[in-house]
């Protein structure tokens, strides 16, 4: 059973910095997709951002665009979301999922990965 655990969520000013991390349990974690979406309360599940197997291709919901970077350690089977000029609408809790080689599907999908963690909550004060 693949694992996901996030961590470095917490409270910042608005305009601060944060950085998330997602340990993966998976030896295979260098061949997954990974992710990150958000979802505030009363509000939907939404994508943030998400790399390829290898991090050489990566994609951003338009609203964290130059803000936010995804990226991967395989070393440390271990992936992150620098967060910067964090706003109050990012307020969120966070969580990172993964994707199995060969699973197909979107980027931006929620039911298109197989593995999530428990969520990391990010607020951010205006």
């Amino acid at each position: 059973q693949v694992q996901l655990v996030e961590s470095g969520g917490g409270l910042v000013q608005a305009g601060g910095s944060l950085r998330l991390s997602c340990a993966v349990s998976a030896r295979t974690f260098s061949t997954y997709a990974m992710a990150w979406f958000r979802q505030a309360p009363g509000k939907e599940r939404e994508f943030v951002a998400a790399s390829n197997w290898n991090g050489a291709s990566t994609n951003y919901a338009d609203s964290v665009k130059g803000r936010f970077t995804i990226s991967r350690d395989h070393a440390k089977n271990t992936g992150y979301l620098q967060m910067n000029s964090l706003k109050f609408e990012d307020t969120a809790v966070y969580y990172c999922a993964a994707k199995r080689p060969l699973s197909g599907g979107t980027w931006y999908k929620a039911g298109d990965y197989n593995y999530w963690g428990q969520g990391t909550q990010v607020i951010v004060s205006s």
